[in-house]
């Protein structure tokens, strides 16, 4: 039961920070037991990199669907359409893997690599509405 800091953002994603004290369990200087527990949280009021880059796909996507609006009533671009349609439904299948990644953090106590894990979002928040409240 070793103390780490814990950063969390204003959008709820979280980590580990660093090392601040030892528990009783371990014995030997420099390592830990293995169970986290949360010394100290810092509040950060920004959202988390993954929140900002889920933004700029979004942006990209907005853009993409407004050209090929125009394009359309242009007439005589049926190749760029086609293939900036493509690329809208890549970037909408980023857009969902990135809001699944943000989901999994959100509600897991672990900090694994989220694209390993098992849990999938429906579980993780049935997990976390399913878990006893302490009084």
């Amino acid at each position: 039961m070793c103390y780490f800091e814990q950063t969390r953002w204003s959008c709820g994603y979280w980590r580990w920070g660093h090392f601040k004290q030892q528990c009783n369990k371990e014995y030997r200087m420099g390592e830990t037991c293995g169970l986290k527990l949360v010394y100290h949280t810092i509040p950060d009021p920004d959202v988390c990199r993954l929140c900002h880059d889920r933004e700029k796909k979004e942006r990209r996507l907005n853009k993409m669907i407004a050209d090929v609006e125009r394009w359309k009533q242009e007439g005589n671009r049926s190749a760029t359409i086609e293939r900036t349609e493509g690329e809208m439904a890549i970037v909408q299948e980023q857009i969902c893997a990135m809001n699944k990644e943000h989901a999994l953090r959100q509600f897991s106590l672990a900090q694994g690599i989220v694209g390993k894990e098992q849990t999938t979002v429906e579980n993780a928040t049935n997990l976390w509405l399913t878990l006893p409240l302490l009084q």
